[in-house]
């Protein structure tokens, strides 16, 4: 997926071309793109994100390092409470230029390979997205010791810890039911 024109994840890297050495440095605050979520966590669309890289010319393309940061939000995964804190992940990624890539083509390919686009642009977001969702936690807990919700009845364990409920193992039921009998009196 290729960002619009006037997007601010697209870097124009032309000043970079056949300079190995030179480098620029980009901090700039963006709004989080669409889709950099997991079902429970994720980063609120349009919210800040804070991007400060160096972008350096070396003999392959461009190699971007540096840190992107953004604000976290969603829902505990075991009480469903609101959650959020800051996350910062590293940036380190080659961008490979176009005729590089094409003398490469012969060569085995690196999944991570990236490519610096025809028009001498890198598009920042595939990148920023793959880091920053992959940084987020598989199961999002808003604290370690969160006791969740009763699998029974979805009653809150934090507010009664006591809270349980009598499970009567399916094959001791008839003798609970003849136990329950030989209570009763007999008339």
């Amino acid at each position: 997926m290729v960002a619009p024109r006037g997007s601010h994840l697209v870097i124009d890297v032309k000043e970079l071309r056949d300079r190995p050495g030179t480098q620029q440095h980009l901090t700039r605050t963006v709004g989080v793109p669409a889709e950099f979520s997991t079902v429970l966590v994720g980063f609120r669309q349009g919210e800040d994100l804070e991007l400060d890289l160096r972008l350096e010319s070396v003999h392959e393309g461009v190699l971007m390092t540096g840190t992107a940061s953004a604000q976290v939000a969603g829902q505990c995964g075991r009480c469903l409470d609101e959650l959020g804190y800051p996350l910062t992940v590293d940036v380190m990624q080659l961008f490979t230029f176009p005729e590089r890539a094409a003398q490469a083509s012969g060569e085995a390919e690196d999944e991570d390979e990236r490519l610096i686009g025809d028009d001498l642009t890198i598009d920042l977001e595939p990148v920023l997205r793959d880091l920053m969702v992959s940084a987020l936690p598989f199961q999002p807990v808003c604290r370690e010791e969160c006791p969740g919700l009763c699998s029974q009845c979805g009653f809150r364990m934090e507010d009664d810890p006591e809270h349980f409920h009598e499970q009567i193992d399916p094959r001791w039921a008839a003798l609970a039911n003849l136990r329950n009998g030989l209570d009763e009196p007999e008339d």
